[in-house]
């Protein structure tokens, strides 16, 4: 199977790549990695050539502008990045009969659920950022695209991903608590926004058995919805305490609201996805245990400085 995956440089794109090449079904050439250099989001009707050029069976969209406030800050980009975008690429797939996954976020939702559980991909989306507007978008164009095609659309939804190159947020919040406790101030981090922090390696891999399974491809699943999330939950502060013990920095965590920063964009307070089943049946581990896997990499890191 020839798979090809958009944004093969960012953090999502890679660890597809690096699942991709261990995958048997995908052959001795591995996958073909279309990074910004191949296709740029800014010129999206350049796609087309490149899927006659390259002939993939199957794309895999990981490619999307993921600066929330900058989405907030220039919509319009947002929307041609995201939205505009997605939906030429569903177009030159459809047209030529290769099933595409679209990955998209928990921020089609509002994060205000009248229950304390997961969103369903049944859940009607409402988002309530620009971010999360273009990613909606975007689904809804594929889906548009796929609409009486002969080949597969799946979209992934996934949520607070992590893992390499770094500059996510577990180094984000190490750095600041150094910063923090050189300056003998407490570190502040955010109490009340709950989700499900998600290794990208994890994501990859459910991915890779969706497609290993003839997921995206069987009847009845040929325009199904995934939420891929680690398990559990925790607040943005519950997961900065996991770094601190897992780095091993001594300083005052101090919980605030959500609404005590200053930002362009605003977060669904309610970032929690409900995991749909795999084939297999397993369920992807507890985030706990995936941050684990993702801990030396982090402490060197912030011994690097």
């Amino acid at each position: 199977m020839r798979v090809a995956v958009t944004g093969a440089g960012g953090r999502l794109g890679r660890a597809l790549v690096s699942a991709l090449e261990d995958a048997p079904f995908v052959g001795p050439l591995g996958p073909i990695a279309w990074t910004r250099r191949e296709w740029d989001l800014d010129r999206p009707d350049d796609i087309a050539a490149l899927v006659e050029r390259d002939r993939p069976e199957v794309i895999v969209h990981a490619a999307a502008w993921t600066d929330v406030d900058g989405c907030a800050r220039d919509p319009q980009l947002a929307m041609r990045r995201n939205g505009d975008a997605t939906g030429a690429l569903a177009r030159a797939a459809a047209d030529r009969g290769v099933d595409l996954v679209v990955v998209s976020t928990n921020e089609v939702f509002d994060g205000r659920p009248t229950e304390r559980r997961g969103y369903r991909p049944i859940d009607p989306p409402n988002p309530i950022n620009p971010y999360g507007r273009s990613k909606l978008a975007g689904e809804r164009e594929a889906q548009a695209a796929f609409g009486d095609a002969a080949a597969s659309l799946a979209i992934v939804r996934t949520a607070w991903l992590f893992g390499p190159p770094g500059n996510d947020f577990p180094e984000k919040i190490a750095r600041a608590a150094l910063r923090a406790r050189d300056a003998g101030e407490p570190l502040k981090v955010v109490g009340d926004e709950i989700g499900t922090p998600t290794y990208t390696g994890d994501v990859a891999d459910a991915i890779v058995e969706l497609l290993a399974e003839n997921a995206i491809t069987a009847m009845p699943a040929r325009r199904a919805i995934h939420h891929l999330v680690n398990g559990g939950r925790a607040s943005r502060a519950e997961w900065a305490r996991e770094i601190l013990r897992a780095t091993g920095i001594d300083v005052e965590l101090e919980e605030v609201p959500a609404s005590s920063w200053q930002r362009a964009s605003t977060p669904p307070l309610w970032a929690v996805l409900e995991p749909t089943p795999l084939p297999s049946g397993e369920p992807m581990r507890h985030w706990r245990d995936a941050f684990a896997d993702a801990v030396p990499a982090l402490r060197r890191a912030v011994a690097k400085g």
